[in-house]
């Protein structure tokens, strides 16, 4: 069954007494150290590792909690503006109107003194053209210094009555 000439039978001596000194010169107690310093190291990292995602998590409810906070601010300013804004736009449209309301007014109080001022150098025309029509009429039918004499008071007397 075993050859002694056979190099595997050689190869499967020498690893069993490779083992057997391992064994003896306790090379599982040092392994087993090794495994549990790595299980203890990663257990550590684990533990880094939570904690981390726990410090990140409050991290992250804080700035949520700032957004949300910074998000009502910007609503209540944007509130705010919309409100001035819409007062503005009542205040201007009032302005407007008030002002269009007094130049309509400023307009119509032109117009009436326009129209007076017309009446009267309407007035004051046809009251001169009557002057010089009676005139006129007056030199013809009257002669000599009677009718100047006449002309002159009647003049006067029309002057005073349309003025």
């Amino acid at each position: 069954m075993f050859n002694v000439t056979n190099p595997e039978f050689w190869v499967m001596i020498c690893t069993a007494i490779f083992v057997g000194i391992a064994i003896y010169m306790g090379a599982a107690k040092a392994v087993t150290a090794a495994l549990d310093k790595r299980g203890e190291m990663i257990a550590a990292e684990l533990a880094e590792a939570r904690r981390l995602r726990e410090e990140a998590a409050a991290i992250l409810a804080a700035y949520e909690a700032k957004r949300k906070a910074a998000e009502a601010e910007a609503e209540t300013i944007v509130n705010a503006a919309r409100e001035e804004a819409e007062r503005t736009a009542r205040e201007a449209e009032a302005k407007l109107a008030d002002f269009v309301t007094r130049r309509t007014k400023s307009a119509e109080d032109k117009i009436a003194q326009a129209e007076v001022q017309a009446e009267a150098e309407v007035r004051a025309a046809a009251a001169e053209a009557a002057t010089r029509a009676a005139e006129t009429i007056l030199r013809s039918q009257m002669a000599g210094k009677a009718g100047e004499t006449l002309f002159t008071e009647g003049l006067n007397e029309i002057k005073t009555k349309l003025n």
